[in-house]
């Protein structure tokens, strides 16, 4: 059974690396990112909260994520593991999903952050070509990101659950490496 959490900066791989992992594992890949897109995209409730925060390049609050979350992880798919991209974004969200993953009796095997330089991820996400990624968003993003999640690296460290992976390498090298961190 497989139960990940993916952390690293907008950019780093986390979604294509999460959606490989998925499929070859046939468990679902939820990327917060993707939900709260498609909620915005549906102009649903939450998508109509999330939208100013999302346009401005800061984090959703959290009471509207961990409903999401929450509500995602009870569906009958990920009852045989899953992949978390985008999710916790900071140590009180870690802490929520450590309770509430407690309690639904799944806990998680590690913590994969993928490590690429900022101006590698400006890059990227600039020829991405998204309407909320100009220059000066994504560096707000990597500030935001730095500030309030750069600290679950160090609240998984200490748990000895964290694996650091070099994003910045070809694809196939990360998917190769974390599916080797997998199948040990």
């Amino acid at each position: 059974m497989m139960r990940l959490i993916f952390l690293g900066p907008p950019g780093a791989g986390k979604g294509t690396q999460a959606k490989v992992l998925a499929e070859g594992n046939s468990v679902p890949h939820i990327s917060t990112g993707d939900i709260l897109r498609a909620a915005v995209s549906a102009e649903t409730e939450l998508g109509k909260k999330a939208k100013g925060y999302m346009d401005r390049g800061e984090l959703v609050p959290d009471d509207l994520i961990l409903d999401l979350v929450g509500s995602r992880l009870e569906e009958e798919d990920a009852e045989a593991g899953w992949i978390l991209d985008g999710f916790p974004r900071n140590v009180s969200q870690a802490k929520f999903l450590d309770i509430l993953l407690e309690q639904m009796n799944q806990m998680y095997e590690c913590v994969v952050n993928l490590d690429v330089p900022d101006e590698v991820i400006v890059a990227r996400l600039l020829e991405r070509g998204r309407a909320d990624d100009s220059e000066d968003v994504i560096r707000h993003r990597l500030l935001v990101y730095r500030e309030q999640t750069s600290p679950l690296i160090d609240f998984y460290r200490e748990r000895q659950l964290l694996v650091s992976i070099d994003g910045n390498q070809p694809i196939e090298r990360v998917t190769t490496t974390l599916t080797e961190i997998v199948a040990a």
